[in-house]
């Protein structure tokens, strides 16, 4: 009798793992790290073992849901760098670890979007965008209840779509003034030496040889005017992204996660303000939240995969 369902959720460091039970109710979830010696070769060994060792017969799994941090086309995976991996067909492997045919698997962001969708600040809605804030700029898109991944993969990778600005940061994909040199963490950084650079006055910052993302964020909060325009323009960004988004794919509602997003409403107001200056007159009512699920939308969406 199949009674569970087993959401993944493979990141360069750790593995999370969810137990859900088949109306999508989370009973538990653990970790376990993630071996990237080898090229990875370890990686889906280590889950199958650890998976084994809390439900002993396999036969009450009812299936597997992947999240994995690179493009993923018709369940392969041509590469994903942070764990080693180039053009791996993840259901079969790890179908015959476990004897189960029911292995799906999508990117990470796109997962942790229909996770959103099914449990989290998008509970209910069919039409979703999601877009991380953390060390890059992810996102994901579920449309009509499914997940979007384009001819290879990389459908609404909207933090490589180009920010016009005077400014001029290199991304690591090879181009210049990606959103995400202006909205992750290492961005708001950018911004700050940017506009310090011609600052003239005086800043709690001033003392702090590398702000990080947070001391900037967490200055501006007390109101100082040079963390306060870093936050602007960080915001500006987002809104700007945001009404992109919106303009091209109509979502009911575009969730905010990341650790950016964990400035709370300080940085969303800034955000739906921005939104609203770009926007496309009829796609103004695009509503815009924070996430709810915070690390645990990867194994949410993951499970929901192989539940419906």
């Amino acid at each position: 009798m199949k009674e569970w369902v087993i959401g993944i959720d493979i990141g360069g460091t750790t593995v999370k793992i969810g137990k859900f039970n088949l109306t999508g109710e989370l009973i538990k979830k653990w970790e376990i790290p993630t071996n990237t010696s080898d090229n990875g070769s370890h990686i889906l060994n280590d889950i199958y073992a650890s998976i084994k060792q809390e439900i002993p017969n396999l036969d009450a799994i009812q299936g597997y849901g992947f999240g994995v941090p690179g493009p993923v086309h018709d369940n392969f995976i041509e590469v994903a760098v942070n764990l080693g991996w180039k053009d791996v067909n993840l259901p079969k492997t790890f179908g015959d670890l476990v004897n189960n045919d029911n292995v799906v698997v999508a990117n990470d962001a796109n997962v942790a979007t229909l996770g959103e969708a099914a449990h989290g600040a998008a509970k209910g809605l069919s039409n979703v965008a999601l877009i991380t804030l953390g060390t890059g700029v992810g996102s994901g898109l579920v449309i009509n209840n499914m997940i979007i991944d384009g001819v290879n993969g990389n459908a609404g990778e909207i933090g490589h779509m180009a920010i016009h600005s005077n400014y001029h940061f290199p991304c690591n994909c090879g181009n210049v003034n990606c959103l995400e040199t202006f909205a992750s963490a290492s961005g708001v950084r950018n911004l700050y030496h940017a506009i310090a650079e011609n600052y003239t006055g005086h800043s709690l910052l001033d003392d702090i040889d590398h702000p990080s993302a947070k001391q900037i964020f967490d200055t501006a909060k007390e109101g100082d005017k040079l963390a306060l325009q870093v936050v602007e323009e960080v915001a500006d960004a987002i809104g700007y992204g945001c009404h992109v988004y919106a303009m091209l794919v109509n979502p009911k509602r575009i969730v905010l996660g990341g650790g950016l997003a964990k400035a709370g409403d300080f940085l969303l107001s800034r955000v739906q303000k921005a939104f609203l200056g770009y926007v496309f007159n009829p796609v103004k009512d695009t509503e815009i939240v924070l996430a709810t699920l915070g690390n645990d939308a990867g194994i949410y969406g993951a499970a929901e995969m192989v539940r419906t």
